[in-house]
């Protein structure tokens, strides 16, 4: 008789795989009711420390050349076909097949959005004036429950095509797709800390991503309450907040756009003497 070992889910953080500080879990059903595993319950102190991690990683990751971060998603693509079954067992097909195709658009815009989202400015004066874009930092992320993967991935692809690290809340009813993602990211050639996946209760963790002064911008799928309070927590450290509806239709080429990537940017204009 053989002995069937339940798998144990951990969250990515930082390169490595962590239980959640408090040690408190929550268990996974299947659609018939059968237990599949517990789930980490990540606290406040576990976001602490995953953007810790990504604040480690970014500079690094920030200043890696467009071309190279390109090649690390079509990597990182590859190895989500590489294990599409697994996936697909808990996504669907089409959600994993619409999340590798995503995963490749992005890295074929990661050394040519600058052309687009960057200008070169006519001034009344002898200087030459252009404008460049530049990560903001950190990003939050809080993933829809619809589409865990897709929705989760489309959100992460603009802000790490930007060069910025991340923090990521999976969906609280279907995690075991950013677990799985966490598995493949490990062995991926993404640096350790770019990408930090946390799993939870939203509402114990959603003021503190709005709140953390480290966290510049946060992407969010959330209702009417849960927006309002985003925005007012991000208020203090006037931290950018992107809203996106739980009615969003992330298969929808609408988010192959470059104009994502602008909402994880800052820009910067230099002027230079012209003759100097």
């Amino acid at each position: 008789m053989t002995l069937k070992i339940t798998k144990t889910p951990k969250c990515y953080v930082g390169g490595a795989f962590i239980r959640s500080e408090s040690g408190r879990v929550a268990p996974l059903n299947d659609a018939d009711g059968n237990f599949l595993c517990n789930i980490p319950l990540c606290t406040r102190k576990d976001l602490r420390n995953a953007v810790e991690a990504a604040a480690k990683a970014g500079a690094g990751w920030a200043k890696r050349t467009p071309y190279n971060r390109a090649q690390i998603l079509y990597r990182l693509a590859e190895m989500l076909e590489s294990r599409a079954a697994e996936m697909t067992a808990v996504s669907g097909a089409k959600e994993v097949r619409a999340t590798i195709d995503r995963i490749v658009h992005f890295a074929g815009w990661a050394d040519k959005y600058e052309q687009v989202l960057g200008s070169v400015n006519p001034v009344a004066t002898p200087h030459f004036n252009f404008t460049v874009t530049e990560p903001v930092g950190i990003a939050g992320i809080l993933a829809p429950e619809g589409t865990p993967l897709l929705g989760l991935l489309t959100l992460i692809l603009p802000a790490i095509t930007a060069g910025n690290s991340v923090v990521a809340l999976a969906s609280r009813n279907n995690p075991v797709p950013a677990i799985l993602l966490g598995e493949i990211l490990a062995v991926s050639d993404l640096p350790g800390g770019v990408v930090n996946l946390l799993t939870g209760d939203r509402k114990d963790m959603l003021s503190a991503f709005a709140t953390h002064e480290h966290v510049r911008v946060v992407a969010a799928v959330a209702d009417q309450a849960e927006a309002t309070a985003l925005q007012q927590g991000a208020a203090d450290s006037v931290k950018r907040v992107i809203i996106h509806n739980p009615e969003t239709d992330w298969f929808s080429d609408g988010h192959d756009s470059p104009y994502a990537i602008r909402d994880f940017t800052e820009a910067k204009t230099v002027w230079h003497p012209v003759g100097a």
